[in-house]
């Protein structure tokens, strides 16, 4: 079995880089409007990049968790392409449109009432108060990011991607003038600081979400999915049908934030120092973080697929092509990272304090990234069989148990027995590093006895 895998490697991976390619670009131009959001804040003031650190980590969080909810369209609307089933994908987007809408309200809620989270970090009311308003203005901007996530699953199942990487491509455009804009002023605009990252955010969503319905409405291509040929009102039993599937994705995503999100509440009682120092290390790590997911979103794309063709063995061979491949590329980012850890701190040119705090955490984003690659590609793939609830408490155990739990213990030296080199954020993240290794095995384990269990109970077409 492993040689027919290892031989199925030269036809999966430029299957996997054709699909993956696309999402990548579109990652990292989504994730280019972080960088900006850092740089330039950085530029401004350390006050207003403390209060964007947390603010953008309680709102990644916040969003995550939503959207993650809503992406179970993706491998449901997968399997439905793979069996050629196209009509029947109008009236999942439907549903999942009322879902995000409905998920749109809790999200505001929150939005509007992140005081008590706010305070966790124990920060000065200044910075608290600028964080608040970040948040306030971001909720704004919800209902068109939700909806849009809808269509971004829709692209993906069907293997569509690149209409969206166009997309998120003209935001990333727009976002450098409108942040110079709203974070420094201009044509009678006061300067906002972190908050007017906010501004220049909304206005890309609801741009997004306009011109993506453009493509959607007038492209022949999507007219056999069917989707605006008539109005449907919520349709509880497919409504619930995505929520048992997105709801522990949702918190999966949510469980795999909130580690980082904790870190920096937690770390910001360091001092403005740590926090900033944080911000930048794990702003870098999300950037490096987007090529092992656009490998795993192309993963699950083919391996739904697949399983919708009842094409089991294949589904399986090409979910251990990937997460060769993927694990492989990420060792190599990894060294490179490490070797050029000093140029790449440079690029955010932050105050010298900072740079020098930010230095030893550079090995942790460098040594994680084998265990990242191996958990993110192994989670996506059992969302492909439609196996969400037990990779959720999997991710709770380590993430939060083992991550967050043993780096609270670490950093803060909590039994007075911490070697020196780990307390502080280095234990923090020492101890997020070991979570993703547990998680690894866990997930990797879960899918092999997943793809075992489908070979039997659903005879694989010959190809």
């Amino acid at each position: 079995m492993l040689h027919l895998k290892l031989s199925r490697l030269r036809e999966d991976i430029p299957a996997l880089l054709n699909l993956a390619g696309p999402l990548l670009i579109g990652q990292l131009a989504v994730i280019a409007f972080g960088v900006l959001d850092t740089a330039m804040t950085a530029r401004y003031s350390a006050d207003d990049l403390a209060a964007l650190a947390m603010a953008s980590a309680i709102f990644i969080s916040i969003y995550v968790g939503l959207t993650g909810v809503v992406s179970a369209l993706a491998p449901i609307a997968g399997q439905l392409f793979g069996a050629k089933r196209l009509h029947e994908i109008g009236e999942e987007v439907r549903q999942a449109a009322w879902l995000a809408l409905g998920l749109t309200i809790l999200g505001c809620f929150i939005l509007l009432n992140a005081d008590v989270i706010l305070a966790i970090s124990k920060t000065s009311p200044e910075i608290e108060d600028k964080a608040k308003l970040y948040l306030h203005i971001l909720a704004l901007g919800l209902p068109a990011s939700m909806l849009m996530r809808v269509l971004m699953a829709l692209h993906n199942a069907v293997s569509r991607p690149a209409v969206i990487t166009v997309v998120q491509l003209i935001g990333l455009a727009l976002k450098l003038p409108l942040n110079l804009l709203f974070i420094y002023g201009g044509f009678g605009i006061d300067a906002m600081g972190g908050p007017g990252c906010a501004v220049a955010t909304v206005i890309i969503n609801w741009t997004w979400l306009i011109i993506t319905l453009g493509f959607v409405v007038y492209d022949r291509f999507y007219r056999p999915f069917k989707i605006f040929a008539r109005f449907s009102w919520p349709n509880w039993h497919r409504i619930w049908t995505l929520l048992k599937l997105g709801t522990p994705i949702g918190f999966s995503y949510l469980i795999e934030v909130t580690s980082f999100t904790f870190m920096s509440l937690f770390i910001a009682r360091l001092g403005t120092t740590a926090l900033a120092g944080h911000q930048i290390v794990a702003n870098m790590g999300t950037v490096i973080y987007m090529v092992p997911l656009s490998l795993s979103i192309a993963t699950m794309t083919l391996v739904s697929q697949s399983i919708g063709a009842n094409q089991q063995e294949r589904a399986e061979e090409i979910g251990w092509s990937s997460v060769l491949f993927t694990t492989g590329m990420c060792i190599t980012i990894g060294v490179v990272v490490w070797i050029s850890r000093y140029q790449l701190l440079d690029l955010y040119d932050p105050p010298q304090e900072v740079k020098l705090f930010s230095i030893p955490l550079m090995l942790f984003i460098a040594f994680y990234q084998v265990f990242d690659a191996l958990q993110v590609t192994a989670a996506f793939i059992l969302r492909a069989y439609r196996i969400a609830f037990w990779p959720m408490v999997i991710y709770a155990g380590s993430l939060w148990g083992v991550g967050l739990g043993g780096g609270y213990l670490l950093g803060f030296n909590i039994f007075g027995n911490t070697p020196a080199f780990l307390q502080g954020a280095n234990g923090f993240w020492a101890a997020n590093s070991v979570s993703l290794g547990l998680a690894a095995c866990l997930l990797l384990y879960l899918f092999r006895k997943t793809a075992e269990r489908y070979e039997r109970t659903h005879p694989p077409v010959q190809v």
